[in-house]
């Protein structure tokens, strides 16, 4: 899976929205969403809001966790050696698809960037020691609790390769077991 497949699955998240126009029902085939009434909030897959936001037919409603809280959470991440539970498992990927989108209509759009830029730096950061802890104790299996699907597709490739390089650096050094010397 690459990044553009995560951001895919990241667009079914559901997002408030704030409609300027009136409809009953959009028929989709996961489902109605509806109804539509200018001034009342209604929730919508993140894909059909930056498509009715890009059209001017509504106004995006920041998710609840892109506040002040994000600091707290970032924080709190650069804290704990362990992952910490992220607020959404798409965090990365709904603050850049909302940001490039819809920044008009988040407050502090700059600092969230930030905000969030910096947990996903350390949190990367924290993957790496974790794989290269794993790598130099030879272990045979991690358990990583708290990764989102982007954290995972980051580094999933090159930790694969990695351990597919040592496995075959370590079968190479080890004496072949089935030849026998023979005596004249």
């Amino acid at each position: 899976m690459d990044a553009a497949e995560v951001e895919f699955l990241a667009e079914k998240e559901l997002v408030t929205i704030i409609p300027n126009f009136s409809l009953d029902k959009i028929y989709l085939i996961g489902g109605d969403l509806g109804p539509f009434n200018p001034g009342l909030p209604v929730e919508v897959p993140l894909w059909l809001a930056i498509n009715l936001k890009q059209r001017q037919k509504c106004r995006l409603l920041p998710p609840e966790w892109m506040d002040e809280k994000l600091e707290k959470m970032r924080d709190h991440e650069r804290k704990e050696e362990t992952f910490t539970p992220m607020p959404s498992p798409y965090y990365m990927e709904l603050t850049k698809l909302l940001l490039n989108h819809a920044s008009d209509n988040i407050p502090k759009a700059d600092e969230i960037r930030t905000l969030v830029k910096d947990m996903w730096d350390t949190r990367i950061a924290k993957l790496r020691v974790s794989a290269d802890s794993f790598v130099r104790q030879q272990e045979a299996h991690a358990k990583l609790d708290n990764l989102t699907l982007m954290e995972i597709n980051t580094s999933g490739t090159f930790l694969t390769q990695a351990l597919n390089h040592m496995y075959k650096l370590r079968t190479n050094l080890q004496p072949l077991e089935s030849t026998q010397s023979q005596d004249f």
